[in-house]
């Protein structure tokens, strides 16, 4: 089959519980489709949002059936494997010639068990997809040579084909902005309500990829080859420009793993003050717990142009437990990092693990006193899961330390492993007193609910509506 018509797919699926309910745009998506417009114009694009259109599976079978695209394409994390391996099929159901293409960090960490397990699967893109989609479109619709297209996985007689891993683009300043107008319907419709509520628009904008940390439990810098590559903050701000006033972006989530205060944050400053964005717009950051305690002026001129949330993994206040993450953080970075982002009025987001080999009652015991005692605004409690491309995943699966095969699961919010002295039940039981201890308590929560910061308002709100509590309870 000619490939003449794309579709991107985001498949239905459940959005992670933790974070209640939000909308947001399917942005991985929109860059690939961004980038394949741009190098083949002759090509036919469709963008499908099951989830902002509200379509079930019948729903999504009869939008392809209605599509006849010739070409169907979907990315996900581990947890969503079985959505997307389920949207491949239902496309070979409709057609059995609509060639089918995976991506994502699991398909491109496990190529040879994603085709055996879901035959539906024609190609797996691995790693960075922009250039390796566009030569796999080219090649399909001339001679189909694609032996020598890298990044690529198939089966060929019965046995998976891994071509060479493909090299990273330098200067990611060439990708064009995200193909937004191809889900313009719904751009009104994205939101966080945790964050922002239902009523403010909100976009995510990629500033860089990769890491060059090493966390033990961490995806991303081995998906992004183990280095950090940014756009230049011209880019960013011109997206952000871009984004506010063509669509009315408000709330933006800068997805970067590690924003590095120390080498953007006077540069992002200078340059958005030169902007038109609206006063309203609202920045949400990411970043390490030693970023922001080391450069304390800097947040503050990041409040100045409109952060209003910065996240930060501070994982747990064990020197031992640091050490096996591979953090390089201490926990006195923590403590400094959260008062100067309540010092500078900045919606502080701690992150915490549980669950390491060593983890006891006890243990758990000191993470959940120190997660009040450096009081973040909003904490998120999660067990340590083995995810697919991690240095925990090797060495998990080594040991036999893996329980839980059920890739649905691997969403941080269900225990997957035991630990030396706790059995997963019971470390799935401390990832409930965790967020009871933090959430529990009605007189927090009422103060919560009537804040004089919005931000916090909305939260303690979403979280009373959402019964985040219970969702807990019911993984027991």
């Amino acid at each position: 089959m000619k490939i003449t018509k794309l579709l991107f797919i985001e498949p239905p699926k459940n959005y992670w519980f933790v974070m209640g309910e939000y909308l947001p745009p399917p942005t991985t998506l929109l860059i690939l489709a961004a980038y394949i417009e741009k190098e083949i114009p002759d090509i036919e694009i469709d963008v499908l949002d099951s989830q902002a259109e509200k379509l079930n599976w019948n729903g999504l079978e009869k939008y392809i059936e209605s599509s006849e695209p010739s070409m169907v394409l979907t990315s996900g994390f581990t947890c969503n494997v079985y959505s997307c391996a389920r949207t491949f099929e239902i496309s070979k159901k409709v057609n059995e010639d609509i060639v089918t293409v995976a991506g994502g960090i699991h398909f491109s960490t496990l190529p040879e068990e994603s085709l055996i397990k879901f035959p539906e699967i024609d190609y797996i893109v691995r790693g960075e997809g922009e250039i390796t989609i566009v030569e796999l479109i080219k090649k399909l619709n001339n001679d189909g040579k694609i032996e020598k297209i890298n990044g690529l996985s198939y089966k060929k007689n019965g046995k998976t084909i891994n071509t060479q891993t493909r090299q990273l683009i330098k200067n990611l300043d060439k990708l064009p902005f995200p193909a937004y107008h191809l889900v313009e319907d719904n751009i009104k419709n994205y939101h966080f309500s945790m964050m922002a509520g239902k009523k403010t628009c909100y976009m995510i904008l990629e500033g860089a990829r990769g890491c060059d940390h090493r966390c033990s439990f961490c995806t991303q810098w081995h998906h992004w080859g183990g280095c950090w590559r940014s756009k230049s903050i011209k880019r960013i701000t011109d997206e952000i420009e871009f984004l506010n006033e063509t669509y009315g972006g408000v709330f933006l989530w800068l997805t970067d793993d590690h924003f590095k205060i120390n080498m953007r944050g006077k540069k992002l400053y200078d340059e958005l003050r030169k902007r038109k964005c609206k006063d309203d717009i609202m920045l949400f950051l990411q970043t390490r717990t030693d970023d922001v305690a080391n450069n304390p002026d800097l947040v503050q001129k990041l409040r100045e142009i409109g952060t209003y949330w910065i996240m930060c993994g501070v994982e747990t206040p064990l020197e031992e437990t640091l050490k096996e993450y591979k953090k390089e953080t201490k926990k006195e970075d923590a403590y400094k990092a959260m008062n100067i982002l309540k010092n500078n009025d900045i919606f502080s987001h701690a992150m915490f693990v549980i669950g390491s080999r060593k983890d006891t009652n006890d243990s758990i015991e000191q993470l959940i006193r120190f997660s009040l005692d450096i009081e973040p605004d909003f904490a998120i409690y999660t067990a340590l899961t083995p995810f697919p491309g991690t240095i925990y995943y090797n060495i998990a699966l080594k040991n036999g330390w893996i329980e839980d095969k059920n890739y649905a699961n691997y969403d941080m919010a269900h225990a997957i492993m035991p630990t030396e002295k706790l059995t997963r039940k019971e470390v799935q039981l401390e990832l409930l007193r965790c967020y009871q201890n933090f959430y529990g308590s009605y007189a927090k929560n009422l103060a919560g609910i009537f804040s004089k910061n919005k931000l916090k308002r909305t939260l303690y709100r979403h979280m009373a509506g959402q019964h985040v509590l219970s969702k807990f309870r019911r993984l027991i």
